[in-house]
């Protein structure tokens, strides 16, 4: 095969044409790192490039597969993980200069377990300082949308949804706290799963907000996220959070059938008013459901009264618990932060504990509400997001008050999934009409916790009925 098809090939493709030795792990390795090299500069989703280690791991999966040793589909498969995840002897910064020499001594569970399968890591993608805020606030400069290089390729797992649509590792993870694995993923056309809490381990990541941050994958296509999922979740004793439910084979429940499957469409989040939602993404996410009632689902609509709420009740906590995980930067080293991400922080110090405890509250109320739901419906739809990607601001500054309403309520798209802990997914479903051949639009579809498989499988049968996830950016050719 030619070096320059493999970068092109989902981790799927990729899996199976190692597999039956079409392509070995050496010549996959490769590929990749000359496209970094070329194409990198200019999205800058790498922090660090890890290629000396990437290319010897790449030497040895090679020598495993030719003994008959061959360990699964991640066997061999190059892939980023975002640079809040450990990785021992590896720099691991958060994206802030604050941590931008931090060498940790051991590896995150999840390395591990990608490791343990085969998989080979290719470096530490970029992300927003400390996940938290916009693409502008990294130390090391904002990654980059390639489908558009002046936009966010979304907050804050900003270089894993950026590598892995312009082609710079097969499939990649992030981390998810307030919607930091979906937003990436609809901005980028991506698919992203935030899994249920509890589902991964967390041990050995940078942590932003403690009973949110889940780790999970950002992905070309469904399947591709059934195998990285598939090769990281599990019970892990290093961290307490973690269950002990089965992990199933998510890559069987790809079945394409959704015949009498129970769809529920969550009404106040295709509320164009009160959640500011775009008249394009609207209309992909409705034209999707036709598709997956023509597909044989039982398509219904449902009502989630604290959905428009959810985005400022997400905030209230996670702020204060990501000011909270390290107090002593914003105390000793406040200048070393980015400006906006000082700002935020130093607000967060400044919520009252009786705003934190209503919030808490109040978090208990929508997991009711999204239970409630699931009780009736094996899924729920929404959007992702209201808003295709947008431009990144380079400025240093606080926005105005509206602005940081909008942004607040904006968060009301993912933000019911983050507080109720439930498995939730990204999907591309349509592309703007303006522009160079327009941006990515996205639907989320959200299921019971620790049921990702029947999420799974929805967005698999989608993604078979239609064909967005054929078109390729303009930055990764």
């Amino acid at each position: 095969m030619d070096s320059t098809q493999i970068g092109f090939l989902s981790a799927t493709e990729l899996g199976s044409a190692i597999q039956s030795k079409q392509v070995s792990p050496v010549e996959a390795v490769e590929a990749y790192l000359e496209r970094i090299q070329r194409i990198d500069p200019q999205v800058n989703s790498y922090i660090t490039v890890m290629a000396d280690q990437a290319l010897a791991d790449a030497r040895q999966a090679e020598a495993e597969i030719q003994r008959g040793e061959y360990r699964g589909p991640l066997h061999g498969i190059p892939i980023g993980i975002k640079d809040q995840i450990y990785t021992k002897g590896v720099r691991t910064t958060s994206a802030s200069k604050i941590r931008a020499d931090f060498v940790p001594d051991y590896d995150a569970t999840v390395v591990t377990n990608l490791k343990n399968a085969g998989a080979i890591l290719l470096g530490k993608l970029n992300m927003s300082e400390f996940a938290h805020g916009e693409p502008q606030s990294s130390h090391f400069g904002p990654a980059r949308n390639p489908w558009d290089l002046t936009r966010s390729p979304g907050v804050s797992s900003t270089g894993s949804g950026a590598a892995t649509a312009a082609r710079l590792c097969a499939t990649s993870l992030g981390e998810d706290t307030g919607g930091s694995i979906r937003g990436p993923a609809a901005n980028c056309g991506l698919v992203g799963l935030r899994p249920t809490w509890g589902r991964v381990s967390r041990y050995g990541v940078d942590g932003a907000g403690w009973s949110f941050d889940t780790i999970g994958p950002i992905s070309r296509t469904v399947e591709d996220c059934a195998i990285t999922i598939g090769g990281i979740a599990g019970y892990d004793p290093k961290d307490l959070s973690t269950h002990k439910a089965p992990v199933p084979d998510y890559r069987a429940a790809l079945t394409g059938d959704i015949t009498g499957l129970k769809v529920g469409v969550v009404k106040e989040l295709l509320n164009p008013e009160e959640l500011d939602l775009d008249p394009q993404m609207r209309q992909a996410v409705l034209n999707a459901i036709e598709v997956l009632a023509e597909l044989g689902a039982e398509v219904r609509e449902v009502s989630m009264p604290l959905a428009e709420k959810s985005g400022y009740i997400t905030r209230a906590i996670t702020h204060v618990d990501r000011v909270s995980l390290r107090p002593q930067f914003l105390r000793e080293q406040p200048q070393d932060y980015h400006y906006n991400t000082r700002v935020h922080f130093t607000t967060a110090n400044l919520i009252p504990a009786q705003v934190y405890y209503k919030a808490q509250k109040l978090r208990t109320m929508v997991r009711q509400q999204v239970l409630s739901l699931l009780e009736d419906v094996d899924v729920l739809i929404q959007p992702t997001s209201g808003h295709p990607a947008n431009v990144i601001n380079m400025e240093q500054k606080v926005e105005s008050q509206e602005h940081s309403k909008r942004a607040l309520a904006a968060g009301g798209f993912r933000g019911p999934y983050s507080l109720s802990g439930a498995p939730a997914l990204s999907i591309l479903c349509g592309f703007t009409s303006d522009g160079d051949g327009g941006l990515p639009l996205a639907m989320q579809i959200a299921g019971r916790p620790f049921d990702e498989a029947t999420v799974l499988r929805v967005a698999h049968a989608y993604e078979q009925a239609v064909s967005w996830n054929k078109r390729v950016p303009p930055a990764a050719l």
